[in-house]
């Protein structure tokens, strides 16, 4: 299958934003060796564009992003697609207004996930992001779109743009790939500071209606507009 003209200048910008993105995952040291990955949906065309599988993060380039359809076959490029292709690829097809999806194996948040065990409420930078707990999906096998199934159905009607897949690492969505990205630096960051909080004592929770209203002043009126 060859891409069609029209989206020829969106995939060559998105195969530079997707690039660039994956330094923000070393960067924030959410992934160690070639684990973890970003990819784009193509506005306006069953495609993605995700890294290629096995690739050092030091030997990325847009060039060597990999195009695929919403199925995870490979519409352009020399290499093989992540193995989380399939599971991203159901995402996008299940969830029309996700843009973005990241996948890490970031410490704190994994270690998280490797007690099946979502990550509380306790602090006002998790009801900001998350607007409440970051959520455990289910345990599902490598390979196929048994993860983006999880994935959906953990984060469809959650207010959470990350999920904690269940002995397996984060996944982050977006309504862009810089917005998942930031997803998934975010839950790092709280999964961290509520684990130390835990070894100190009994993290308090907030209540669900300052949740509430953190959630809706960070997502409508924080930063510029």
């Amino acid at each position: 299958m060859t891409v069609v003209a029209d989206v020829t200048d969106t995939i060559r910008a998105l195969r530079q934003e997707v690039c660039a993105l994956h330094e923000q995952l070393t960067r924030y040291q959410l992934v160690v060796w070639t684990a973890g990955n970003v990819s784009a949906r193509v506005p306006g065309h069953d495609l993605l564009v995700i890294k290629p599988s096995g690739v050092s993060y030091d030997d990325l380039t847009p060039d060597n992003m990999v195009v695929c359809d919403l199925h995870g076959k490979v519409v352009e490029g020399e290499h093989a697609p992540s193995s989380d292709t399939e599971a991203q690829a159901y995402v996008y097809r299940e969830m029309p207004e996700v843009g973005g999806v990241v996948h890490t194996h970031s410490t704190y948040a994994t270690a998280w996930a490797s007690r099946a065990e979502p990550v509380p409420c306790v602090l006002t930078m998790g009801a900001d992001e998350f607007g409440g707990e970051i959520p455990i999906g289910p345990f599902a096998i490598i390979g196929d779109d048994s993860i983006g199934r999880g994935i959906v159905e953990t984060l469809r009607g959650s207010r959470s743009p990350a999920v904690l897949m269940q002995n397996h690492g984060v996944f982050s969505i977006g309504p862009t790939a810089r917005a998942a990205v930031k997803a998934a630096v975010m839950c790092e960051d709280v999964a961290r500071t509520v684990h130390i909080s835990r070894q100190l004592g009994d993290p308090v929770p907030i209540p669900q209606q300052h949740v509430d209203a953190l959630f809706d002043r960070y997502q409508n009126v924080y930063g510029q507009r």
